[in-house]
């Protein structure tokens, strides 16, 4: 029993938008700015869920994992111009391909070492496959797209609704692991050795670029809204359809084919859909209540003995995929700030990318890290798609 009953459903999702809202809100302080909104979001639903003020479970959050997470994914996308990304930033694109690879393969390598258990037998294993699998594909999506992504593989393998211990473990570990790697990737041009191993370009020249985009305004929320959930609906008619030619496979595919649905008036009509504004803001305060809602079902001491396993595997990924990057990005003589880039967009996202560069006076890769942020939105969720499917076992 908890304070908030869980058939109480509008209190109950008063309550989840309401630490969001102060998750916002402690991202303005001093402390909150450094461990994040989304780790602050986590923290106090945990704290909320254990001390019985909220429940663990409720027909709410089902609502949120229906209809919230995969809305996600057309508010994120909506300025993907992928005609854009490829043509007007071909090395950065590159660089971001290669960082991409850089995360599977890191993934296969930490997930082929550490084992992380799997589902108790039952009705979620024989309907979702193994947690190793689940796990691994879920941390392929979060360190090629980011957060819409991760949300996205997390409802598709049933790990989230499954094993919210597991899942709210997976997002304290990974969100504390960011902060930690974005000041390592920020530390590392200073460091002689090994920027003398990299090819040298100039990247002070250029300016950083203002859209000049129409302010956001009630018929903008509007419009961005009912854009994300036409698409949404789109892709939930196609993937029922192809559930009745090949079973399962619409479901296991959905999110991958809202996505797809997602690139199509983004790519084709890039002028009309800039238009558009507020699709990104409403989709980070979807995603704080998505997040929310994932550390609500945690068990205190079950996150506290998963906790340790998580550190050592995600650090063996993020290992993996800097040698990796850095290594054959070194080859293909891609330039240190460009790498950088490319990984900052695709482990932190479209969001720190742009400012790293912009604080280190890198002026042309302050744009460029903005696109390529925005691919990972694109292509994480079928690239982890294709993880947790052909994982073995």
């Amino acid at each position: 029993m908890s304070l908030i009953p869980a058939d109480n459903h509008l209190a109950v999702m008063a309550a989840l938008f309401t630490i969001a809202a102060v998750a916002f809100l402690l991202e303005k302080t001093r402390i909150g700015a450094l461990v994040t909104g989304t780790v602050s979001a986590i923290f106090i639903a945990i704290l909320a869920a254990n001390l019985r003020i909220i429940p663990s479970s409720a027909p709410a959050y089902d609502f949120v994992w229906t209809y919230f997470v995969p809305v996600l994914i057309p508010l994120f996308l909506m300025k993907a111009d992928l005609k854009r990304i490829f043509f007007e930033t071909t090395r950065m694109a590159a660089a971001f391909m290669l960082a991409s690879a850089a995360t599977v393969i890191g993934a296969v390598i930490a997930f082929s070492l550490i084992h992380v258990g799997d589902y108790e037998a039952g009705a979620v294993a024989a309907e979702y496959g193994s947690r190793q699998a689940a796990a691994a594909g879920a941390f392929t999506a979060t360190y090629i797209g980011g957060s819409v992504n991760y949300g996205a593989l997390m409802s598709s393998t049933g790990l989230g609704a499954a094993d919210p211990s597991f899942a709210s473990a997976m997002t304290a570990v990974d969100n504390l692991y960011s902060g930690f790697f974005l000041a390592l990737l920020a530390i590392i041009p200073g460091v002689s050795w090994i920027a003398s191993r990299f090819v040298q370009r100039d990247h002070s020249q250029g300016e950083i670029e203002v859209a000049g985009e129409d302010p956001i305004s009630p018929a903008s929320l509007t419009l961005s809204m009912a854009y994300a959930l036409v698409v949404v609906a789109l892709g939930s008619l196609v993937a029922d359809l192809l559930d009745q030619v090949w079973d399962d496979a619409g479901r296991k595919w959905k999110f991958a084919i809202i996505s797809v649905l997602s690139l199509i008036p983004a790519t084709a009509f890039p002028k009309t859909m800039g238009r558009l504004r507020g699709g990104y803001e409403i989709g980070i305060a979807l995603s704080f209540v998505f997040f929310a809602m994932i550390a609500a079902g945690a068990d205190v001491v079950s996150l506290l003995q998963l906790a340790p396993v998580l550190m050592l595997l995600i650090g063996i990924l993020l290992v993996v995929h800097a040698i990796v990057l850095f290594g054959l990005g070194s080859l293909l003589r891609l330039s240190l700030p460009e790498l950088i880039t490319a990984s900052n967009a695709a482990i932190l996202g479209a969001t720190t990318a742009p400012a790293l560069a912009a604080a280190k006076g890198w002026k042309d890769l302050v744009t460029p890290g903005v696109l390529v942020g925005v691919l990972g939105y694109a292509i994480g969720t079928p690239i982890a798609t294709l993880v947790f499917e052909f994982w073995p076992g």
